[in-house]
């Protein structure tokens, strides 16, 4: 896939990039709601590409028997009816009209239309976004079933869903086009200190997240806090899991520039925008993170952090 260059306002919403994808590996794109709407309006081709939209209707009057019995017969596949139902778990929803359908099972069984296309390449959006857990399973089922044929893309705004099913991860936004660092949890058998050797080469921050072992680059990072006993990792509205304290956190990423603005934040100094006086005594941060984020500023903080920013 081969992205060109759009500006919005002046402002380089969409970098030239190349995703070179191969089947096997269900591949993801985390990114907001107008980058998705760029991305898929480049992939014109409906030879090539077929593209799934979140807000995709589907024949409310039908069974799902009826329905999948329809897509059978459109796309000229020489597959039962019957043993599909069974593949698809809904064998005892199959006389059910879709719109009685509880919402969760109404997008699961319109995302089956991504079963039946032809083109080699899938484009996903969103397609956990409306699904409760069961048919999470179901549909990730599905896909790695398809991934095994077909190159897949899932486009997302969302972290947690873009772990649920892809291997590859990137991330696309104010900061360009990235890979974003994952694995297995249960692969990493390093014990703490170990992996903060490997942490310190790699000048990368370990998080997790689902099971999922997330490697951040400390510019990625927004701002990092504490909250009973938990340290958390904000990420482009995101927030994940670490465990190393805030003190080991101030350390290492000290030359990467951050500051303890409070006991229990850390900021990264790139990200804020106004220091907000409520009173004499008390301070906040307003930080550039794709919404409004305010953090707290400690007194005995201000007078090192206008040093910092030469103020």
């Amino acid at each position: 896939m081969q992205f060109q260059p759009v500006y919005h306002g002046g402002d380089l919403i969409l970098p030239e990039f190349e995703l070179n994808m191969t089947c096997s590996q269900v591949f993801g794109i985390i990114t907001d709601l107008k980058r998705k709407q760029v991305l898929i309006e480049q992939l014109q081709d409906r030879s090539q590409y077929y593209i799934f939209r979140a807000q995709q209707n589907e024949y409310l009057h039908l069974t799902v028997e009826e329905l999948i019995t329809f897509l059978i017969n459109v796309t000229e596949r020489n597959e039962r009816a019957s043993a599909l139902l069974e593949y698809f778990a809904l064998k005892e929803s199959r006389k059910l009209n879709i719109k009685k359908l509880t919402p969760s099972k109404r997008m699961y069984v319109t995302l089956l239309r991504a079963y039946f296309a032809h083109q080699p390449t899938l484009v996903l959006e969103e397609p956990f976004f409306y699904l409760e857990e069961q048919d999470r399973r179901q549909f990730k089922r599905i896909v790695d079933d398809l991934s095994k044929e077909k190159n897949i893309l899932v486009i997302t705004s969302n972290a947690e869903d873009a772990l649920i099913c892809c291997g590859v991860i990137y991330r696309l936004n104010e900061l360009g086009f990235q890979h974003m660092d994952i694995q297995d949890a249960e692969e990493e058998q390093q014990d703490t200190q170990d992996q903060d050797t490997l942490n310190i080469t790699l000048q990368k921050i370990y998080t997790k997240r689902n099971n999922k072992v997330i490697l951040f680059n400390p510019p990625e990072i927004d701002f990092i806090e504490s909250i009973d006993g938990s340290v958390l990792v904000h990420v482009d509205g995101e927030n994940y899991n670490c465990s190393l304290t805030l003190t080991e956190l101030e350390q290492r990423l000290a030359n990467f520039g951050f500051f303890r603005c409070h006991r229990s934040y850390i900021v990264n100094l790139q990200k804020i925008r106004e220091i907000i006086t409520w009173s004499k005594n008390s301070y906040s941060l307003r930080l550039h993170t794709g919404k409004d984020t305010v953090v707290p500023l400690s007194r005995t903080k201000l007078q090192d952090l206008k040093t910092l920013l030469n103020l």
